[in-house]
């Protein structure tokens, strides 16, 4: 098979290549992962720790190499350069937080109902995760999944995108310093079809991707009779209600919607601002706007980057021309550039959307903020709730207190409250379920997060006299 160029976002040109995996090729590892998981998974929890505390020295002396190699398949943002000290934070997180997790589940008592019965509990992994990864935050979504089905005892099979995968090469130069791990931890490459072949493998599957894609997904999963974890996107609202500091929201908001060019599934996609403050709002955060800069003479300088998947730009300008055409107005940005061969797009505010409209309805992923005035609070809540989607959703008011009240209405998993883009606060608190389309599957943050990665058992042991069936007819005589 030939090989897959990868285009550099920030030139637009191929600049390196994979070679797909066969289907021969991911079965062969498949195989491979599965005989070497039983070792890994009857080590123990603590001797797991003691190998992934080794990975992590190794991905400390790498750090700076793996956020250049993220940098380079995103196009460059903060986060990207970021990414070995995320990857860092998440294995010491779950160096502290799996054993906890094992305990959590273990049970040891006689039975209430059969006082002489003894219930134990038992936990065992699947076999065979298989991760199918996307190209935004290539690494840091990769490894959400990957991690913690390690430390659970599974091994790992992982498709990162063809778009992304340089910073995935990278990483695997230190799992295979550690080799236990690299036992039980290894990637395939290649397009949708290698993915395919993944799920033909695995015992159960991860994915983060878009809703047609996860759809495909879902059945063929459902046709193996596998579980599946699906990651879907969002179309996340905030609302800013009339006592709202306007200052502080424009900021939030700005933030939220543009970070990483508004690459991220929890990114603000839609403004609901009370009609009150609405232009003044408005006023704000276009002034706001105006001083974001593109990265495009430097990636580690600048605010914004390129789009990392050069075609995601046609979709965002196909948004904005349906908002236009349906008598939105553009604020400032609004227009595609190309720069060096990289696609661009200013932040982009619109007035006078509907909910009629592509871009108040469908996942934009791009910086654009479609502003909305609302007339009252039901009025915010009905539109923020008129969606298929439900991943996050962002309120920011006058008090804590009345943001919450308006918080705890909204159809999302993680609700924002006074700010915007605060999923990595709550990590290692606990995990929340995606509404509607943006996902399926148990959740996929929180030391909970592991139990996606562990089937329960339960023994039952009779430490009285068994039961005689020709007792039974004696039951319930006398009562």
């Amino acid at each position: 098979m030939g090989k897959l160029e990868v285009i550099n976002p920030r030139t637009g040109q191929a600049d390196h290549a994979i070679v797909p995996a066969t289907r021969e090729d991911v079965a062969a590892k498949a195989s491979a992962l599965r005989a070497a998981q039983p070792a890994w998974e009857a080590m123990g929890v603590g001797g797991r720790c003691g190998v992934m505390a080794r990975w992590l020295q190794a991905v400390k002396a790498r750090a700076a190499d793996i956020g250049e190699a993220d940098a380079h398949d995103t196009g460059g943002c903060h986060t990207s350069y970021l990414q070995g000290f995320i990857t860092m934070g998440n294995v010491g997180g779950w160096l502290e937080d799996a054993p906890r997790a094992f305990a959590a589940l273990e049970y040891d008592a006689m039975s209430p109902s059969m006082p002489t019965v003894r219930v134990q509990s038992q936990v065992v992994a699947y076999p065979l995760v298989g991760v199918i990864s996307p190209w935004n935050a290539p690494l840091m979504l990769a490894l959400l999944d990957a991690v913690p089905a390690l430390f659970a005892g599974c091994a790992v099979l992982l498709k990162p995108s063809e778009i992304t995968p340089r910073v995935i090469e990278v990483l695997f130069e230190t799992v295979r310093e550690v080799p236990e791990l690299a036992a039980v931890f290894d990637y395939v490459t290649g397009a949708g079809d290698v993915g395919q072949a993944v799920i033909g493998e695995a015992d159960t599957i991860c994915f983060t991707g878009s809703v047609p894609t996860g759809r495909k997904v879902a059945v063929a999963c459902a046709e193996r009779l596998i579980p599946c974890h699906l990651e879907l996107g969002g179309k996340d609202p905030c609302i800013v209600t009339e006592t709202a500091d306007l200052e502080r929201a424009a900021t939030a908001v700005l933030r939220g919607a543009v970070y990483a060019t508004g690459q991220v599934c929890y990114s603000v996609e839609r403004v609901y601002v009370h009609q009150v403050i609405h232009d003044a709002f408005v006023e704000k955060l276009v002034a706001k706007a105006a001083e974001v800069r593109l990265n495009t003479d430097n990636p580690r300088a600048g605010h914004i980057g390129p789009f990392t998947h050069g075609p995601q730009a046609d979709i965002v300008a196909a948004h904005i021309a349906d908002a236009v055409a349906k008598g939105a107005k553009v604020e400032c940005g609004g227009a595609v550039e190309e720069i060096d061969g990289g696609r661009y797009l200013r932040p982009t505010v619109l007035t006078g959307v509907t909910h009629d409209m592509a871009i108040m309805q469908d996942e934009t992923f791009g910086p654009t903020i479609p502003v909305m005035a609302y007339a009252d609070t039901e009025d915010a809540i009905r539109l923020a709730n008129d969606t298929q989607f439900g991943l996050t959703a962002s309120v920011i008011a006058g008090t804590a207190e009345e943001a919450e009240a308006i918080g705890r209405r909204l159809n999302a998993g993680g609700i924002f409250l006074q700010d915007t883009f605060l999923t990595f606060a709550k990590m290692r608190t606990f995990g929340s379920d995606s509404f509607g389309w943006s996902g399926h599957g148990a959740p996929r943050i929180g030391p909970e997060s592991l139990r996606r990665f562990l089937r329960r058992k339960s023994l039952l042991t009779q430490t009285g006299a068994v039961a005689d069936i020709r007792d039974d007819h004696h039951l319930g005589k006398g009562a």
